[in-house]
């Protein structure tokens, strides 16, 4: 089998990179079809494709599966150390958010979940599901797991809306002490169906484990992030 040209592929990726940098190919615009693609570079389909994926990889360029390649948007600042929700943080940086709920439900805590949020054995939690959007874009999806025990009855409530903002209004309860956890993944299988990628893509996961102002752990967030969807920072004093 012959090997896929190096020097092709390098011409196409600082092609397209030099369009997207210069704005001829616009933040969020549709790529022509691969076959077009294919036909303005004079290469085969497979020396395209690798390019295309290194393009992806460097986050200038996403795929949407049945949908073909776009040009990626800014990347959403995500600071650590400020105590903001996803609709503030996104409309702060001028973007447009939206959550989706997709399934809310009491249900068993997985060990976990149990050792996260220092349940006993066989303990119930309330797990909310959530697709989130900037701008249209599916770029989150997320868990969220509640120890119940805090929010009664809270599946009677919109959680399409800010969680912070339900647990301030309704309970008085206010975000104190946060454990984040940041690791590179490949999109399980739940995550990847939400933002329409491949069972497997590259992601960020990002879990929180929340305390009260009193110090009692009341959840912990599992968050699956499209890998050039954000930015992490966090400046300390």
């Amino acid at each position: 089998m012959q090997a896929t040209p190096p020097r092709a592929v390098t011409a196409i990726c600082h092609a397209l990179q030099e369009q997207i940098e210069h704005g001829l190919l616009a933040p969020g615009g549709k790529l022509p079809a691969e076959r077009k693609l294919s036909e303005v570079f004079a290469t085969t389909r497979i020396t395209l494709r690798e390019a295309l994926v290194q393009l992806e990889a460097q986050g200038l360029i996403y795929r949407e599966e049945r949908r073909g390649w776009f040009v990626a948007p800014q990347r959403l600042t995500y600071d650590l150390i400020q105590r903001s929700h996803f609709h503030a943080m996104v409309r702060a940086q001028g973007r447009l958010p939206s959550t989706e709920l997709l399934s809310a439900r009491l249900q068993p805590a997985s060990a976990l979940i149990c050792a996260r949020l220092r349940l006993p054995a066989l303990s119930s939690v309330v797990q909310i599901c959530r697709l989130r959007r900037i701008d249209g874009r599916a770029v989150l999806y997320a868990e969220h797991y509640l120890n119940p025990r805090y929010f009664p009855n809270i599946l009677q409530h919109d959680l399409g809306q800010s969680l912070t903002e339900i647990y301030a209004r309704e309970y008085r309860i206010e975000y104190g002490q946060v454990c984040f956890e940041i690791l590179p993944t490949a999109l399980p299988v739940a995550a990847a169906t939400a933002l329409k990628v491949s069972a497997g893509s590259p992601g960020l996961h990002i879990s929180r484990v929340n305390s009260d102002q009193h110090g009692h752990l009341i959840d912990c967030d599992l968050e699956y992030w499209r890998h050039d969807a954000i930015r992490i920072r966090a400046e300390v004093g």
